[in-house]
């Protein structure tokens, strides 16, 4: 719009004002878009926390085009993490850590010291996930970590996650006491703010750090916990894969007979998602009976 006509709109509005003593007052800020984004956000962390990737990346696209067009700058971040860790968990790395970056770079020039620090933080993540259950990384990663985690404070959610995130660089470093330590301390979290499906990753994790250290029975009885948790949440893949975990732990522990009947529930539950090639991925894991 050119600047008389804007300005021309700004009066116009202006003697409305004046001429309409009795309307209410405006508010000083609008948040219709922000609340959009914001919900969009919510039912997307919902659905890649029971597995649902696909719906959720829908989801979180939708929120960044929200967050765009909006110009507000927390959610353009916080957008863009979730949207790296819903494209990992796809086998999108690359994407993942594009997006990843991208949010860190929108913190760094909006002057946000701590949504700075969740984005490292949520690098630090990939790079961990990336190097697999043999890889090795550097213990000055876990030592970023915790610089990181020291400089979030406003976020509850967001510290339990550096924990999380802090659990896994010391379980890769077989540092497994100090994991189950970091670990618990986001499940307190969790637990206080009635996040279920965390709560019981928080177990699941747990699980195996004990298993990792050879502590079957422990790793058990965590698991147990994480299936308490998410029946409660009504968490179908959550649930899946916590009985396919609990086949894991128990042939490793050399219970062959309980092994099966774990593998064997969470593949009912994956068959009742449709996810068939994950059901036959768990049913291979079983023992064939010796002949």
């Amino acid at each position: 719009m050119e600047t008389a006509g804007r300005i021309f709109v700004f009066l116009g509005a202006l003697f409305f004002v004046f001429s309409c003593s009795t309307a209410p007052k405006r508010p000083v800020e609008i948040f219709e878009l922000r609340r959009m984004a914001e919900s969009q956000m919510e039912l997307a962390n919902k659905a890649a926390d029971q597995g649902n990737y696909e719906t959720a990346l829908l989801l979180l696209n939708d929120a960044w085009r929200i967050a765009v067009s909006a110009d507000a700058p927390s959610l353009r971040i916080r957008t863009e993490l979730s949207r790296g860790n819903v494209l990992f968990s796809l086998g999108r790395s690359e994407e993942a850590s594009l997006a990843w970056n991208t949010a860190l770079a929108e913190a760094e020039k909006s002057g946000s010291q701590e949504l700075g620090s969740l984005s490292r933080i949520h690098i630090a993540r990939g790079l961990i996930l990336s190097a697999g259950e043999e890889g090795e990384i550097a213990p000055a990663l876990r030592e970023e970590i915790g610089r990181e985690l020291g400089r979030i404070k406003s976020d509850n959610f967001y510290v339990a996650f550096g924990w999380v995130v802090a659990g896994l660089a010391d379980k890769k470093l077989g540092r497994y006491e100090d994991a189950e330590a970091s670990v618990r301390k986001a499940l307190a979290i969790h637990e206080k703010d009635r996040y279920l499906e965390q709560a019981a990753y928080d177990w699941y994790l747990i699980a195996s750090i004990r298993s990792a250290a050879g502590r079957y029975p422990a790793a058990r009885e965590a698991l147990e916990s994480a299936i308490a948790l998410d029946r409660r949440a009504e968490n179908s893949w959550g649930l899946a894969t916590d009985w396919r975990a609990l086949g894991d732990v128990l042939k490793k522990a050399g219970d062959s007979a309980e092994s099966e009947a774990a593998y064997r529930r969470a593949v009912e539950i994956f068959r009742s998602l449709g996810m068939d090639e994950t059901a036959e991925e768990a049913e291979s894991r079983i023992i064939p009976p010796a002949p």
